[in-house]
């Protein structure tokens, strides 16, 4: 899938340097970025559902 990103000139400059520095391209790394966002929002979601099975974990017994 084609998608155009724009990006302020900081951040653009930011990547630029960066992905010259990592030797990769700006592509990489944005799809990097979008994985590890990714990746840490399912944690929290995770950590979240086991933390109320902990703590539920009476009721949830009752209910089934």
């Amino acid at each position: 899938m084609v998608m155009t990103l724009r990006l302020p000139d900081d951040l653009d400059t930011k990547l630029t340097e960066r992905a010259r520095g990592e030797g990769r391209s700006k592509q990489e790394l944005a799809i990097g970025a979008i994985r590890d966002a990714r990746d840490r929002a399912e944690l929290k979601v995770d950590d979240v559902l086991a933390g109320l099975m902990d703590s539920d974990a009476e009721i949830l017994d009752y209910l089934k």
